[in-house]
């Protein structure tokens, strides 16, 4: 199935679209897609096709989000917790994210159409070469798309990202780039996988389950958080609508504990400003390096 889809809703759709759209709608929404396995398990069908479900569901819920005038997604598709599953399974769901991102590379003029960036969050070391190299091209071939962006944390958990940055900070400060001093929340903020994006607005997840499973900790501290008892290929426009809904209705209070945060301005040093950059561009150079491999075997 494509990762592109055409907007087939009715007129109650789109009116209820209209509707939602005369308040607040979040700029950057991000889904704990759980439930794929008990729904496969409810169907009688396989894992693997309970999985294929909740591909098809995230390109669908994407064509809505486009709809909705929601410019950044992020899902999360593969923890670093879901390795201890059985090898046949873990297998399985890397040789789907194989099938699917060969699929997204061959509608690459698609993406740029609709201006859709891919990025890729996550430990990606822990992946197979063959795996690292279409996510860097997927990647790099998207990287000047501006419309939406679609973020993949892959081989991820938010205690592996936080690691990750005091290790790039320990480093900063060891080779002289940055001082103890100069440790602060934004400088930590810089340093994780998600520095491109903004802090999402609101966070979904599906399934009945109310906990975070270690996906953006650092992140969410001021999101609004909609739990439902969907399961992900179940989910549909109208449980989407509802989370949009209780987040206007959250709105002004987010609002306000936003405001009383924002009061005193970020200020970079020069010697800050110098790491960061260096850091931000030795991480670009790294998936440069990957997809030149890919273009040159």
């Amino acid at each position: 199935m494509s990762w592109i889809r055409e907007s087939n809703l009715n007129w109650f759709q789109l009116l209820a679209l209209k509707i939602i759209k005369t308040g607040h709608v979040p700029k950057h929404v991000a889904f704990i897609m759980d439930g794929n396995r008990r729904f496969a398990n409810k169907q009688n069908m396989a894992k693997t096709d309970g999985h294929l479900k909740g591909f098809d569901k995230m390109a669908e819920t994407m064509t809505w989000c486009r709809d909705l005038g929601i410019t950044e997604v992020t899902v999360y598709a593969f923890s670093i917790e879901n390795f201890n599953r059985s090898q046949e399974e873990v297998d399985m769901l890397m040789e789907l994210a194989r099938c699917k991102f060969l699929r997204l590379l061959e509608e690459k003029n698609k993406l740029v159409e609709e201006g859709i960036c891919i990025r890729v969050i996550g430990n990606l070391s822990l992946l197979p070469e063959d795996m690292r190299k279409l996510f860097a091209e997927a990647m790099i071939s998207t990287e000047n798309n501006n419309k939406a962006i679609l973020n993949l944390a892959f081989a991820y958990t938010s205690r592996d990202e936080i690691t990750h940055a005091i290790k790039d900070i320990a480093g900063g400060i060891k080779h002289a780039d940055i001082l103890p001093e100069d440790i602060n929340e934004n400088l930590i903020s810089q340093c994780l996988y998600t520095y491109k994006s903004l802090n999402p607005d609101l966070l979904i997840r599906t399934s009945g389950e109310v906990r975070f499973s270690d996906f953006l900790l650092w992140q969410i501290s001021n999101t609004c958080v909609y739990f439902t008892n969907v399961l992900w290929p179940e989910f549909n426009l109208w449980n989407l609508l509802s989370a949009v809904f209780y987040y206007q209705r959250c709105y002004s209070d987010l609002q306000k504990v936003t405001k009383v945060q924002n009061l005193e301005p970020i200020v970079h040093n020069d010697r800050i400003s110098m790491y960061i950059n260096k850091l931000h561009h030795e991480r670009q150079l790294m998936i440069e390096s990957m997809y030149l491999s890919t273009v040159q075997s």
